[in-house]
């Protein structure tokens, strides 16, 4: 193997962990997107059941 071919494996090497880590940044990204949404969505749900539970609730006391 000639040091040319050696510089481009390692370059293609490099490329292509550079790949893998961009998209294992991205998943992580993405799933941390998705437990940020549920969780917002948990808080909202949360919040329409007290405010329903105090409507219902008043005047009963």
């Amino acid at each position: 193997m000639t040091n040319q071919q050696n510089r481009k494996s390692v370059a293609e090497d490099i490329k292509k962990t550079a790949g893998s880590a961009f998209e294992t940044a991205h998943n992580a990204l993405e799933t941390t997107e998705n437990i940020a949404m549920k969780t917002v969505d948990a808080t909202k749900n949360a919040a329409q059941k007290v405010t329903q539970n105090m409507r219902n609730n008043q005047g009963k006391y």
